[in-house]
């Protein structure tokens, strides 16, 4: 790959240094905390190491779901992140592909390009970054 391929790559990559500064926060309780505890605590330890390095974040924003322009319920995200990416955690052993279609339809419901998917109940924490801007696309299609 030469300089300009590179240069291409890293522009591409959306917020790369929000989301290496989430990642490290996101192995940061992980390996201290280890796999097996209840959500609650997770998130708990990530509010603790967002404030650490100074990272902006709602918890459990709600976000309307609308159908035929109407508000017919809610979406609670475990985390916003400086109003652009969003997190959802989990605590399990293997991960169903159901938790990442919730994911998709997060971010094809909202403004959001970005989303985290993190779970840290199995053996290795499992991180995992979705990038969904086709999802307004389709949404407004």
């Amino acid at each position: 790959m030469d300089a300009n391929q590179k240069e291409v790559k890293d522009v591409d990559f959306l917020y790369k240094d929000l989301s290496y500064r989430l990642v490290g926060c996101f192995y940061e309780v992980y390996n201290e905390l280890g796999p097996a505890h209840k959500e609650q605590i997770y998130h708990k330890a990530l509010k603790l190491s967002f404030d650490s390095i100074g990272i902006d974040y709602q918890s459990k924003k709600r976000l309307d779901i609308y159908f035929r322009d109407q508000a017919v319920g809610i979406y609670e995200p475990d985390f916003i992140i400086e109003d652009r990416i969003i997190v959802e955690l989990k605590s399990v052993l293997i991960m169903p592909s159901v938790f990442e279609q919730q994911l998709f339809y997060y971010l094809k419901g909202t403004d959001y390009k970005v989303g985290y998917l993190v779970n840290f109940g199995s053996e290795k924490i499992d991180i995992r970054r979705r990038v969904y801007e086709t999802a307004r696309k389709q949404k407004s299609a």
